[in-house]
């Protein structure tokens, strides 16, 4: 989410997504707010630090480490007072083995921990141990409420893909063998004893890796999915996952001349356009309620199974994180998802 003050982004998720609120990154404020530091954060005996590059794992615990737990307090503290009583479903989420792996650079290398199998397997058991200390924590915050757990791997399929660089450049971390990936990743979703889900928003979307690790929800961004991937994408319906749909597109959020439009730089306009042609042109190519709803119809529809599960199983969600957008574009998402929500029942109802 944009902005850096947690106690108005609580609350503005609570206003806008009252059915299931989550708890907020907010990487605005800086290393440690970010993705990867949140989750460093929590490893336990492997402590990190931040360089101009990034994350590395570090010798001992130094102030980084301190300021992202300090930071990662100060959000749960705000998400707990504003959740306060509430008996719903809370979603939260951190950063999954193989991200993280490709993400931090080994102590004394500039490669990736990634590049080192042993070094994997000691973060992968130092985060499952991590998360399942973070789960109990804000399950003592919210004992009424029932915890989603949201492992986000944006960098799965590159790795999967012998595609994560090393330091040099000029060569790639070996391919890993699929089981060693569906393993990894399953120790740390059956570590954390809740619901999980495991989002990703690149192309190449890994159902087979998530779904044989044990995951319960699959997230992605719809607009990625490739005709390749309908097949796994049916069976995984057909298998009864969760399904978080990143239906509504974040780049499309932005207004004016905040965003550039398909007709070229933003500011420049074809000669004899006028300023309110280029204000429809504008509106039209921003996302919609219905046009989000549509969305996951279609895409149900080329899978061709029942309508009458698509309710069930379905949560729209935005495609991709909200912290490039203002706060006003962030709450227009959340609740545009939520009006989408509201219309796709009755979509579904003309495919019956």
């Amino acid at each position: 989410m944009p902005g850096e003050n947690p106690m108005e982004t609580a609350q503005l998720i609570h206003d806008e997504v009252p059915d299931l609120p989550f708890l907020a990154e907010l990487p605005g404020r800086g290393p440690g707010a970010d993705i990867i530091g949140r989750t460093a954060a929590l490893l336990v005996d492997i402590p990190v630090d931040v360089t101009p590059r990034g994350w590395r794992i570090a010798e001992r615990p130094g102030r980084d480490m301190r300021r992202a737990r300090t930071m990662l307090s100060s959000d749960l503290d705000a998400m707990e007072e504003v959740l306060d009583g509430f008996d719903g479903p809370v979603k939260i989420q951190l950063a999954g083995p193989w991200t993280l792996a490709a993400a931090l650079e080994q102590t004394r290398s500039l490669n990736p921990a990634l590049a080192d199998p042993g070094l994997v397997a000691d973060l992968t058991a130092s985060l499952a141990e991590g998360a399942a200390a973070h789960v109990a924590d804000v399950a003592k915050r919210l004992p009424a409420a029932t915890l989603l757990v949201q492992f986000d791997e944006p960098s799965l399929p590159a790795v999967a893909d012998g595609a994560i660089p090393t330091a040099s450049g000029l060569s790639r971390v070996r391919v890993i063998d699929e089981e060693i990936l569906r393993g990894r990743l399953g120790e740390v979703l059956a570590a954390t004893r809740a619901y999980t889900i495991v989002h990703c928003c690149a192309s190449g979307y890994p159902f087979e890796i998530i779904n044989g690790a044990g995951a319960d929800a699959v997230s992605f961004d719809l607009s990625l999915l490739g005709h390749g991937d309908y097949d796994t994408f049916a069976e995984t319906v057909e298998g009864g996952s969760g399904l978080l749909i990143g239906a509504l597109s974040v780049t499309g959020l932005g207004r004016g001349p905040a965003r550039s439009s398909a007709r070229g730089p933003v500011g420049a306009r074809p000669a004899g356009e006028s300023s309110a042609a280029r204000r429809g042109d504008i509106e039209r190519s921003r996302p919609t309620p219905e046009g989000t709803a549509n969305a996951v119809r279609e895409v149900w529809r080329r899978i061709g199974l029942p309508p009458a599960g698509c309710a069930e199983q379905v949560v729209i969600t935005p495609a991709c994180g909200l912290a490039g957008v203002s706060p006003a574009q962030a709450r227009d998402a959340l609740r545009w998802c939520r009006e989408a929500a509201r219309i796709l029942p009755e979509l579904m109802a003309e495919l019956a």
